[in-house]
């Protein structure tokens, strides 16, 4: 309970744009940023002298937003630049993945910030699988395997555990998960239940860490904390008000993934482990979860969601999968 409780009244930040180091010579890549959390974190990085690429599926609503960012004043700025991906089209991943490996030779953190919660009842991507499964897991993963090329290549000059892949969760894992962790046949016959079905798309950061961690790709999840964005669009107006006490500001969530993306007291050990709300580890994340993350052969599922993921994706793009499977399971 003390655990829930303080991830509705959080302890104040202590990462923020006032002690914020330098970021000149880093590269990111903010999927959603150019809205909510999002766009804050994308303004706070490039304010800091960083090159942001805000990954979203309208350039217009893109450009509108970089051009809102430079208008802050800022004393030694960065670089902001539209990537054009649509998470919930999983073919647009690839071409997104090229046209940066064109632009740029290293990636030091990918934010996998985008997320949809509660879209109307049968909702579903391009590939006609279901929107919160597309949008928030099939599209992240994909995303994220063909970039860990250049990740991995970015740790050969970045010091230890800088390059790193931050997830983005929901205190509803703590709250509202099975206790059995991920279902199964949930990942194949979607529940009614959205909540559910928005709890089961948030495993993937420790099976991120098992797979590359010892290249030195630091993989962790975050709870951003509650916040007055657009996720809340899809659900009925009376969440609205009556959740309104509890909301901050989106730029108290940019503090969250920015301690996420630079804290020096988490190491490459720490793969996989989640963070709460504005910057501190989970003390006592839930045994079950903890469980259920586990590799098969230790009695877990982390291994299966991504072989089943995997499978969902080779389905959807059969014709391109020969050049994917090389970059998701290079030889050696």
């Amino acid at each position: 309970m003390g655990v829930t409780f303080s991830q509705f009244f959080p302890p104040q930040p202590t990462l923020t744009e006032a002690n914020l180091p330098s970021q000149k010579g880093r590269v990111f890549i903010v999927t959603g940023g150019y809205s909510g959390v999002g766009l804050e974190l994308s303004t706070i990085l490039y304010q800091a002298g960083g090159k942001v690429y805000l990954a979203g599926r309208s350039e217009e609503k893109g450009q509108a937003a970089i051009s809102k960012i430079k208008s802050d004043p800022a004393d030694a700025p960065g670089e902001v630049v539209f990537l054009h991906l649509a998470l919930d089209d999983l073919a647009t991943v690839r071409p997104a993945v090229e046209r940066f490996n064109s632009l740029e030779g290293r990636l030091d953190v990918l934010f996998n910030n985008a997320a949809v919660s509660n879209p109307p009842q049968g909702s579903v991507s391009s590939q006609g699988h279901e929107l919160h499964m597309a949008t928030n897991c099939l599209g992240p993963y994909l995303f994220t395997q063909l970039l860990l090329p250049t990740l991995r290549r970015t740790t050969e000059t970045a010091p230890s555990a800088t390059v790193r892949v931050i997830w983005t969760s929901s205190m509803i894992v703590d709250v509202t998960a099975s206790k059995h962790g991920l279902i199964v046949s949930d990942l194949e016959t979607p529940p009614s239940d959205q909540q559910l079905s928005y709890t089961n798309t948030k495993f993937l950061a420790s099976s991120l860490a098992t797979q590359a961690g010892s290249s030195g790709v630091l993989s962790l999840t975050q709870n951003p904390g509650n916040r007055k964005t657009q996720l809340t669009r899809h659900m009925p107006w009376w969440v609205g008000v009556a959740s309104a006490p509890l909301l901050y500001n989106p730029r108290m969530g940019a503090y969250t993934e920015l301690w996420v993306d630079l804290s020096s007291d988490v190491t490459i050990q720490d793969g996989g482990k989640y963070v709460l709300p504005w910057g501190r580890l989970h003390p006592s994340p839930r045994p079950d979860m903890l469980a259920a993350m586990k590799t098969k052969e230790d009695g877990g599922m982390g291994v299966l969601l991504n072989s089943w993921i995997s499978a969902r994706n080779r389905r959807s793009l059969s014709g391109d999968w020969a050049t994917i499977s090389s970059c998701l399971f290079p030889k050696g």
